[in-house]
């Protein structure tokens, strides 16, 4: 449990969210995205709101802050310090209560972050205006703000939002969101666009600033690894209702509701390696299809007929903690032998032996303004081999990624696939180049921007399927098998990728790549943005076409917990550079490298120790 302070029965919370319900009209028809939510925060507390996406959290964040866009409407209560908020006019929610009661943090700084202007400037306007009468006055205090959140260097006051790094961004936004001393802080996200090292630092900060100034803090997060450690207690969210509240660490330890165990077995772990993760089938339901009784009973494991019949009331199940499933006491002891036996480690993995697919000997990659993307790699992944390529943004991971399917071209170095030498892709001749096209492919972070939008499914898979092999006779057959293979309905062809989940997006992508038959797959980031159940699912999916196809993968990411569930060989990248490689579970328990240490230390860990341990080289980022 961390030590900040928290409300107690004595005492009125510093916020008070009572039945608050959002409703947006189609047409006719009235749609419920929030449902009776209830919450507290008292001063000094922090509390967690989790769930999947489209759970309703931002937009339960939104209704508090009075942000919620045009076509949806907020009824219920939401009371800061016994003063009602809702129905406040919007000059009245900018004049006394945005910025000087409740301050926010997004998840993107620049939704945050006027581009047009000097941080410096940012800062300043967000000040109360007694606090500096002069444009000096404005900037020695903008400077003073800024500093307090870890940038020391007065420079950063006059150059753009653009001019700076991710983290460095976020900083200002927290900077401009703090100007006015607010007494409640509402985080939506704020370190899911950031490098693992960069947000244990933002959120470090946050946690640090919070304690010190006694504010409430209300944390939006999908990581319960991230929520576990920065908050007192968590509200567990599914489409738009709270099936579970209590304390951080108790529900960490035991929950009580079977969304909050799935959620939680979705994580994968970094201390070991799983038999296989736990994912939840189907997905979170719109507003308009939520189902009559539990609303998560049509993906409950112990779902029973009455648990169609009603929605099940939030009621104390523990003293202090509420649950809205009405079968926990029964399945309570399932749901702890469950988790004893999925938490069971799988022995260490030993690496592949035989001959490269892909040799890749002193690589190097210098771009015109002098940059090194990557300098002296050298890598190999063997047949039917998964290995880890890890660290943070600029490490040269992308690079690599992009040299080896021919998208960018090497300075230095030697690339050999299959046998074929492609280390310029302008020199291999057409056979070989397609020959390698159907030995690698590669399946980005965003499945969005890599498919044509005004194209439906079935025909972006046609064109992939005829493209390498012309020859197919049936192609929509051959279409129906490839959604099949990656768990997809025949009729999501007739869909475009608008109409899709980020999972089923994922999917899709796959299967396009799977097209060509490949022995490899490059995985650059293909996972880092989905839900940790949806994650977990692309997972599985990728583990058993390994086992049905025998292909081999290479995982680019930043999340070495995900690594260590999926391969059995890493190379740790720090400024284009390998500066370790070698067994997953060795690298992962025992690293050498000073680098690899600090990356295993800034993983979210679920306790409060995480964000207060010193790392090697940490600071502003």
């Amino acid at each position: 449990m961390n030590t900040s302070i928290k409300a107690t029965s004595s005492q009125a919370p510093l916020l008070a969210v009572k039945d608050l319900t959002v409703q947006r009209r189609s047409g006719e028809s009235v749609q419920a995205i929030v449902s009776s939510v209830n919450l507290t925060v008292g001063s000094g507390e922090a509390i967690g709101i989790v769930g999947e996406s489209g759970s309703g959290k931002s937009v339960t964040a939104r209704a508090i802050a009075g942000l919620l866009p045009r076509g949806l409407r907020a009824t219920g209560s939401v009371e800061l310090d016994g003063s009602e908020l809702l129905g406040l006019s919007e000059r009245e929610w900018r004049r006394s209560v945005r910025g000087t009661e409740i301050g926010l943090i997004m998840q993107d700084p620049f939704t945050m972050l006027n581009p047009i202007m000097r941080c410096g400037d940012i800062v300043a306007e967000s000040l109360q205006p007694e606090r500096h009468r002069t444009r000096r006055q404005g900037r020695e205090e903008a400077v003073r703000r800024l500093a307090e959140v870890g940038i020391t260097d007065p420079s950063v006051a006059d150059r753009y939002p653009f001019q700076l790094s991710g983290g460095m961004r976020q900083r200002v936004g927290i900077a401009a969101a703090l100007a006015r001393d607010p007494r409640l802080l509402i985080a939506d996200e704020p370190s899911t666009a950031l490098d693992v090292t960069t947000q244990r630092d933002i959120l470090a900060l946050i946690k640090r600033i919070q304690a010190a100034r006694g504010m409430g803090l209300i944390l939006i997060t999908h990581d319960l690894r991230v929520a576990f450690s920065m908050c007192d207690r968590a509200y567990v969210l599914y489409a738009g209702s709270v099936l579970e509240q209590g304390p951080a660490d108790q529900l960490d330890t035991a929950p009580l509701h079977p969304y909050s165990q799935a959620l939680l077995l979705s994580e994968p772990p970094i201390d070991r390696r799983l038999h296989k993760l736990v994912s939840i089938a189907g997905s979170v339901p719109s507003p308009d299809t939520i189902p009559h009784g539990c609303v998560f009973g049509p993906r409950c494991t112990w779902a029973e007929a009455a648990c169609g019949q009603a929605a099940p009331a939030l009621v104390e199940v523990e003293p202090g903690r509420e649950s809205a499933c009405l079968r926990i006491l029964a399945i309570r002891p399932e749901m702890q032998d469950q988790r004893r036996e999925i938490e069971q480690p799988h022995p260490p993995v030993e690496p592949a032996a035989g001959k490269p697919v892909v040799a890749v000997r002193a690589l190097s990659k210098v771009y015109g303004t002098g940059v090194k993307a990557c300098d002296d790699v050298s890598i190999e992944v063997r047949a039917n081999e998964s290995i880890g390529i890890v660290g943070e943004s600029g490490s040269g991971k992308t690079s690599l990624a992009r040299m080896l399917v021919g998208l960018e071209e090497p300075t230095g170095g030697s690339i050999v696939i299959d046998g074929i030498e492609v280390t310029s892709w302008q020199r291999v001749k057409r056979a070989d180049r397609q020959r390698i096209r159907s030995t690698v492919q590669i399946v980005f972070q965003d499945p969005y921007s890599s498919l044509n939008p005004m194209r439906t499914v079935g025909w972006t898979l046609r064109e992939a399927v005829l493209t390498h092999r012309p020859e197919t006779v049936d192609a929509d057959k051959e279409v129906a098998r490839l959604l099949d293979e990656v768990g997809l309905e025949p009729n999501v062809a007739q869909r475009r990728p608008g109409g899709l989940s980020g999972g089923m997006r994922q999917r899709v992508a796959i299967a396009r790549a799977l097209a060509t038959r490949p022995r490899l797959l490059i995985c650059d980031e293909s996972v880092s943005a989905l839900d940790v159940s949806v994650q977990a699912q692309v997972l599985n999916l990728l583990g058993r076409l390994r086992d049905e196809r025998g292909i081999g993968y290479v995982f680019i990411t930043h999340d070495l917990a995900v690594v260590r569930q999926v391969t059995e060989r890493v190379y740790v990248m720090h400024r284009g550079r390998v500066v370790e490689s070698g067994p997953t579970d060795r690298v992962i328990d025992a690293p050498k490298d000073p680098y690899t240490a600090k990356l295993l230390a800034s993983a979210p860990r679920g306790d409060a120790g995480w964000l207060t341990e010193p790392t090697a080289g940490s600071g502003p980022a």
